[in-house]
């Protein structure tokens, strides 16, 4: 996954769940039937009905997930459920004990005919939840259907692993956008199998008018498609970036192995009763993106190589190099791998090297945005074990923490990639490491949580392990300076551009306080915030007449994406437990930029030898 939480605006999903292979016949095997009716909504919702296998049961339960691989949160998406009903043969309705959030008990199962019920969305309600958009649902009558299926199928433990075939019904005007395949030649109607339920929730599909557009990197089909309210954006107007991307990212990965067809589906949000959780959410063979559509073309273009490069570096890990916990996934009751510096981390930390490496970006731009996740890691406690972290990253006081693995996370990479090319005289990398461990791995074969560091050092080095001991399983905060010394490289600083509330894409002038969900503004600044009189800490009470806080601050930034040079601003804050109204023009944002550069050096310096093997091998 890939979070824009717009109170820190953090860059950055993908878990591989059990892939069972199931063994084919000529005689088919017994499967769950789900009709999907996108063709009838009422009430802004979706009838779903469910033709179960037979039980020999005298009770079943029936399940929507609780959470979802590569979310890392309870969502509840039972809490979406209406009107469950289960039948018999003639129509009866069976007793059905309501168990919790996501259950549903069923007398008398052996006579379960047919189970109804009605499907909320959570776009049009996302302040009253916290599930993430990239990983919700979207009823928007005729117009658009974001299906991430865990929200509309749910399943019966004892069927998870025998196949399911999703019979979807929907406007002829509208197209299913999916890397599945439908077998169903009607422009009314689609039909998806899938082997297992992992399968039916780890294919989303994107309803909407076509708007699409695809093309190759190397024998995989890219399918990039659109959703734009206002129609302002096209696909095509993303394909050459996104090709180029996704091209060097082949280049960059050699010889590991991909899907034959990979789809991209970028929702674009009115943010108006609209999805207002930004980024992505990534699936063996997809990825979901949510974006505002107010967001300038560049930035858009910017924010979607970040994010769908992040999402597609998952094909390494978690999709080739996962743990049991992932393997195995409980969506009741999951258990989480404390692995989460690799599968985020290690995958953030690509979706940025492979830019500088394959000439995306330059090594300024990239040693900025080492330096930009240095900064971003301090707004999270240092002393934290990484691996007590994602062990117990639904619960507190660690949940809080999660967005630092794609700040830290990525760090850590970063160290080990250093430690592993300074070890082998700039030969090998932690992408090495990687491959390796795929290969003794892969899709279908989990590790155990406690044995990947003794694998890892197995096939790197002492020094890895040490660093692992002491920084990832240890709380030791990481000193990297000691590192950015071996490569010749110091810090620097100059004048930039920025946005109004964000340094960069990366880096925030706000913050939120988690105790009085209040805005407030952080120690760096800009000359914006400046004129207008920001203080640091000053509690942001509202802009023009809007109110702002936790529930809606990535609408404030969406906002202020809309800002001109030149239009009137009032402000209200709070400061010292005083309300303060601050009154100006809006002005083109400056301000200071801490940079890495490289020191002047002979090329034959051991130092820049090293720096060259990081970034250009």
């Amino acid at each position: 996954m890939r979070k824009i939480t717009l109170a820190v605006l953090s860059l950055s999903f993908l878990v591989a769940c059990k892939s069972q292979k199931t063994t084919t016949t000529k005689k088919m095997v017994a499967e769950t039937s789900v009709n999907i009716k996108l063709d009838s909504v009422i009430d802004d919702k979706v009838q779903v009905e469910m033709i179960p296998i037979k039980f020999t049961t005298t009770t079943a339960t029936f399940h929507i997930p609780k959470t979802v691989p590569g979310t890392y949160s309870t969502d509840n998406y039972g809490k979406y459920i209406e009107n469950f009903k289960a039948l018999d043969a003639k129509g009866n309705e069976l007793a059905v004990t309501h168990t919790d959030d996501n259950s549903w008990k069923i007398d008398n199962a052996k006579a379960i005919a047919k189970i109804t019920y009605l499907v909320n969305d959570t776009y049009d309600i996302e302040g009253t939840h916290d599930v993430f958009s990239p990983a919700g649902t979207n009823i928007l009558d005729g117009k658009n259907f974001m299906l991430n299926l865990h929200g509309f199928v749910g399943y019966f433990k004892e069927h998870q692993e025998l196949p399911y075939h999703i019979n979807i019904t929907h406007p002829a005007n509208l197209i299913g956008n999916t890397s599945l395949t439908d077998i169903d030649p009607a422009a009314d109607k689609d039909t998806f199998i899938a082997k297992r339920y992992f399968e039916v929730t780890d294919n989303p599909i994107m309803y909407a008018e076509p708007n699409n557009a695809t093309f190759k990197v190397g024998n995989m089909e890219i399918l990039l498609s659109v959703y734009s309210p206002s129609n302002t954006l096209k696909a095509s107007d993303l394909k050459d970036q996104m090709e180029k991307m996704m091209n060097a990212q082949k280049t960059f990965l050699g010889d590991v192995n991909a899907t034959k067809k990979y789809a991209i589906l970028l929702y674009m949000s009115t943010m108006k009763d609209d999805a207002n959780g930004f980024g992505a959410l990534e699936h063996h063979t997809s990825t979901t993106v949510v974006f505002p559509e107010m967001m300038p073309a560049q930035a858009l273009a910017e924010s979607m190589k970040d994010v769908v490069a992040h999402e597609f570096f998952h094909i390494l890990t978690p999709l080739s190099v996962h743990s049991e916990e992932i393997h195995n996934f409980d969506y009741s009751d999951p258990k989480m791998s404390e692995h989460l510096w690799m599968y985020e981390g290690v995958t953030e930390y690509f979706a940025n090297l492979f830019q500088v490496n394959q000439g995306l970006i330059d090594e300024y731009e990239f040693y900025n945005r080492v330096l930009g996740k240095i900064n971003g890691s301090k707004r999270y406690n240092d002393a934290m074990s990484f691996t007590e972290m994602s062990k117990n990253i639904l619960e507190e006081p660690y949940k809080p923490n999660y967005a630092n693995v794609y700040e830290k996370g990525a760090l850590i990479g970063m160290c080990i990639d250093l430690i592993i090319r300074e070890e082998s005289n700039g030969e090998q990398g932690i992408l090495d490491m990687m491959k390796k461990l795929s290969a003794k791995y892969g899709v279908e074969k989990p590790f155990i949580d406690a044995v990947l560091f003794d694998d890892i050092t197995g096939i790197t080095y002492p020094e890895v392990r040490a660093f692992i001991n002491t920084h990832v399983v240890g709380d030791t905060p990481i000193d990297y300076d000691s590192f950015f010394k071996k490569l010749g490289l110091s810090m620097q600083s100059k004048e930039t551009k920025t946005g109004y509330l964000l340094k960069d894409m990366q880096t925030p002038y706000i913050s939120v306080d988690q105790n009085t969900k209040e805005v407030f503004f952080l120690t760096q600044t800009n000359s914006f915030l400046t004129t207008l009189g920001v203080k640091p800490n000053d509690r942001l009470v509202s802009i023009n007449g809007t109110d702002y806080n936790l529930a809606n601050i990535q609408a404030l930034v969406g906002a202020s994406f809309g800002w001109s040079v030149g239009n009137d601003i009032t402000m209200v804050v709070k400061r010292e437990g005083k309300q303060l109204t601050l009154k100006g023009k809006v002005i083109e944002p400056m301000g200071i930029t801490y940079t890495l550069a490289p020191d002047d050096l002979p090329t034959t310096d051991k130092r820049v030898i090293l720096r060259n093997a990081w970034i250009k091998n």
